[in-house]
């Protein structure tokens, strides 16, 4: 239970993001547990696009005046939806919400050559920056991992991305995988660097409940082999000039992704698709003093297709939990956070973590850095839930 206690105010509102789900998928791969169904012979796409937009429109107020600084269409595999979809999309967005100058445009996307010959028209489209979920560049671990796609066509689709423009592109990679030795995982890597991606998100497989690979366990390397193939990874991404900034997250010199650093710096983000999650700062509340909200869409693309099944849930997060909140995501970055940086997110006091940071400071979890910034240090990066644990 926390201790904390004060009541939030906030002078000024944090900057605002738009994550929109796709939630369908050619089929689920056994090790996920994302809102994702396998597509029939056809995408409701014009249905899903109108859903969106009844979606849209009922969370306006929540924009209060504030221009999107990123969007990201995640999945599902969102790739699968025709590029006039996105198109249009995007323009019903910018008529509701204005766009920053630099707003930043992700489109998760899958390697198949189905979706590599509309990578053109999604830069057309609007979108900036692609997220290709490669995984593996190993035939026998993407057999593994249920993946519809071959080394050969990841790599192509990266090519192909490239060709047409991408200049700004993640490669998503996965390590400690069934069988998987410490070599096999850093060849993927080095394969991955050779293409030279501004962002690589690099992370480890884990087992999550509600999916296959939970029912039915693979044999994945021990924990020994596991911290050897990420010591070995975090060394050789820094070797070729990759910055970790975020606990899986890496990129080129100032190509962090703006729409994670936004949900790791506690902004707040629209969350509009089935099943989205959101984040909003609210001055006033109905109640009349300022908080912060949580809210999430109908889950079953069924429902959220009708527009009597569309609901939206809405949660305040208790005062009390708001600084562990914070702390949770601010303490996912490497650079950490600024004093100011709290109070202006939080809307708390800085002094009400003060006892906490303290704390985490004799144990060796947190450093001061020269402009009074408050960072993870090696120790506290290496036990995250432990130095989190203090502040919740």
């Amino acid at each position: 239970m926390s201790d904390f206690d004060a009541v939030p105010r906030f002078n000024k509102l944090p900057p605002l993001s738009l994550y929109i789900h796709i939630p369908w998928c050619i089929r689920k791969c056994p090790y996920c547990d994302f809102n994702s169904h396998a597509a029939g012979d056809e995408l409701p796409e014009q249905a899903y696009l109108d859903a969106l937009i009844r979606d849209l429109d009922r969370d306006l107020d929540y924009v209060q005046n504030r221009p999107l600084q990123s969007i990201f269409f995640g999945g599902g595999t969102p790739s699968l939806f025709n590029a006039q979809t996105f198109d249009r999309l995007l323009e019903a967005v910018h008529k509701r919400i204005g766009f920053s100058d630099q707003i930043e445009i992700t489109l998760e996307a899958n390697p198949g050559t189905f979706e590599q010959k509309k990578f053109a028209d999604f830069r057309k489209a609007g979108i900036n920056r692609l997220s290709i979920g490669i995984q593996s560049f190993d035939n026998q671990q993407l057999q593994r991992l249920g993946r519809v796609h071959n080394s050969s066509e990841a790599k192509q689709a990266i090519t192909m991305a490239q060709a047409v423009g991408f200049d700004n592109f993640n490669l998503d990679l996965m390590h400690g995988l069934p069988s998987q030795h410490i070599d096999e995982a850093l060849m993927d890597l080095r394969t991955a660097i050779d293409f030279a991606p501004t962002h690589l998100s690099w992370y480890q497989l884990t087992i999550e409940a509600n999916t296959e690979f939970y029912k039915h366990p693979p044999p994945l390397p021990n924990d020994e082999l596991r911290w050897e193939i990420f010591r070995e990874g975090q060394a050789l991404l820094a070797e070729r000039g990759y910055q970790q900034y975020e606990v899986s997250a890496y990129s080129q010199t100032g190509r962090e992704s703006l729409h994670n650093l936004n949900y790791w710096q506690f902004g707040d983000y629209l969350g509009i698709g089935a099943g989205a999650h959101g984040k909003l700062t609210l001055q006033h509340c109905h109640e009349g003093t300022a908080g912060i909200i949580r809210t999430r869409k109908s889950r079953a693309p069924r429902d959220y297709l009708r527009p009597e099944g569309q609901q939206r849930h809405i949660e305040p997060i208790n005062p009390a939990d708001i600084a562990g909140e914070y702390m949770m995501n601010a303490l996912r970055l490497n650079r950490g956070f600024s004093p100011q940086a709290f109070t202006q997110y939080s809307g708390l006091p800085f002094s009400e973590i003060e006892a906490a940071l303290q704390r985490a400071c004799e144990l060796g979890l947190l450093t001061h850095t020269s402009d009074g910034d408050i960072q993870p240090s090696e120790k506290g990066r290496l036990f995250l839930d432990d130095l989190v644990t203090l502040f919740i």
